[in-house]
């Protein structure tokens, strides 16, 4: 299938662009790996529909199943903490397997979790599908990201890197259709089938992997030098760049660049053993540098109290003055899609503007945001009269938070987290980012509402205004500008000299370069 897919597609390029090496194909975004970073991230649409579905289900499940506050905040959050099984493995996995397979593997653990909360009969069957989902979450915020980066030019990686971001936006956005469609179901089936039927999509997506290539990063790791270049070839945008990004990758993995052997026998560890002490122990300084900058990066996507609005938006809308559930569910959807809008612009702003000052902007107007809704839900709640500006300013602010969070924070996270780490530490590295990440997202998933029954839900949201403050500050101390660097760059991006580096230009020079003191 794989062998097929190739001369298929080295035809259709070759008609449409010209030979392999015609300088006209320098200027296009290479087709076929857009293809490939777009079927990799659709394992993101499952994971995110596992979380969107559930915010609406939960109304359901709570009066059919009568299970208290507390359970429901056991269920929404249940899929994050078993999400850190996944993530911690994964990394081990894909270093093992590779990353195609892990992300079958991904595929096949959310069938078996989709199948169970479909079927569950009662509450712990339900929790226990939830979990199995979770395993499937974890490695599939792991791998798709890191893959796509894997195969993706320096000056495309922004983009094809966000589309698991897009994906997530849009399985979000699914989920929330899901809950209005069939919440016009008989109790008993309609929250059975709003998890259920994401089993089916998980099948298909296995297969549809299948007809990808491997990473060649991963392939040279494994001594595989041959199939590496014949896969560069293909997601390269020319045969010069195949083999500038070949001669990187080897240099990377430890192969001598004049071995021009088609299978080379590595001397470096080539299946993540000893990648841990690297990481934790003997961190040289840019590792540590990059360390810190992956995981306070995904700390903060989550304490900045986005999976309380995604999660839990029926009850803020309601807390706003919103009473029936279809108004609830409808208002919800509107979260979903402009969560999946603004994405979009962002991963067409990621490789244009850069990191850097999207992530400041995007924080700023979250802060913004978050101070408007905490008002707007405060006035509410301390008022007994219907405050029509109160319920319109929360509405907006949520919107506003969303959308702003959507255009940098949310995709830079995953785009920034999987391009940093060195290739011998990418996996592993990738997946403690993810494991924090799972960490933040179960914390507030679990404690959101008894946060806000201890301090009310405007202070909730007041106190993740103040956490964005603080993660601004810590992206323009500790979070240089990657666009247009090759992955294996990033070590000298994150050196001191490197701190507060620019992009790239076309022909690979630094640009605003500051050297620290």
């Amino acid at each position: 299938m794989e062998i097929a897919m190739e001369h298929v597609e080295v035809g259709v390029r070759e008609k449409e662009e010209g030979p392999i090496d015609h300088p006209r194909r320098k200027e296009r975004r290479n087709k076929y790996a857009c293809a490939c970073a777009i079927i990799a991230s659709m394992i993101s649409i499952l994971l995110a529909y596992n979380t969107g579905v559930m915010s609406g289900a939960m109304l359901f499940i709570k009066e059919d199943l009568k299970i208290t506050d507390g359970a429901v905040e056991v269920l929404a959050g249940i899929l994050n903490v078993c999400a850190l099984v996944g993530s911690l493995t994964a990394g081990r996995a894909s270093d093992w397997i590779g990353r195609r397979y892990t992300i079958v593997l991904s595929s096949f653990i959310f069938f078996l979790g989709s199948l169970l909360m479909g079927l569950a009969p009662s509450f712990p069957v339900l929790i226990s599908g939830r979990c199995i989902a979770g395993v499937g979450v974890g490695y599939a915020l792991m791998i798709a990201p890191v893959y796509s980066a894997e195969i993706s030019s320096p000056s495309s990686r922004g983009f094809l890197t966000s589309l698991p971001e897009i994906c997530i936006s849009f399985g979000i956005l699914l989920g929330y259709v899901s809950n209005y469609f069939f919440a016009k179901l008989p109790l008993i089936y309609g929250w059975r089938s709003m998890l259920g039927i994401g089993a089916i999509p998980s099948i298909i997506l296995a297969v549809g992997i299948l007809a990808m290539p491997e990473s060649p990063r991963w392939l040279v790791m494994q001594g595989r030098v041959k199939d590496a270049r014949d896969v560069l070839v293909r997601v390269s945008n020319s045969r010069e760049e195949a083999e500038i990004r070949l001669k990187e990758i080897k240099a990377a993995a430890g192969v001598d660049e004049s071995c021009t052997g088609d299978v080379v026998k590595l001397t470096k560890s080539s299946r993540g053993e000893g990648v841990w002490k690297e990481l934790l122990l003997r961190p040289t300084p840019p590792v540590k540098h990059i360390l810190i900058a992956a995981i306070g990066i995904h700390f903060f996507e989550h304490a900045t109290g986005i999976e309380a609005v995604v999660l839990y938006s029926p009850r803020i809308f309601k807390k706003a003055g919103i009473r029936t559930r279809n108004k609830l569910l409808l208002t919800t959807m509107s979260v979903g899609l402009t969560k999946t809008c603004f994405i979009l612009i962002a991963t067409f702003l990621l490789d244009r503007v850069g990191r850097r000052p999207l992530l400041l902007t995007s924080l700023g107007g979250m802060v913004v945001s978050l101070s408007g809704l905490g008002l707007g839900l405060t006035m509410v709640e301390h008022t007994e009269e219907r405050l029509v500006w109160a319920v319109t300013l929360s509405i907006l602010a949520v919107l506003s938070f969303v959308a702003f969070y959507s255009v940098g924070l949310g995709p830079i996270t995953w785009v920034y987290s999987s391009e940093i780490f060195p290739l011998r530490l990418r996996a592993q590295g990738a997946s403690m980012g993810v494991a924090v990440n799972r960490v933040m997202n179960g914390t507030i998933s679990m404690t959101f509402i008894s946060l806000y029954n201890a301090i009310t839900i405007g202070g909730a949201f007041f106190m993740f205004g103040g956490i964005s403050i603080l993660a601004w500050l810590f992206f323009f101390f500790l979070c240089p500008e990657t666009r247009g660097r090759p992955l294996e760059e990033m070590e000298e991006v994150f050196s001191k000299k490197w701190v507060h580096s620019g992009p790239a230009n076309r022909d690979g020079f630094e640009m605003g370069k500051v050297e620290a003191s």
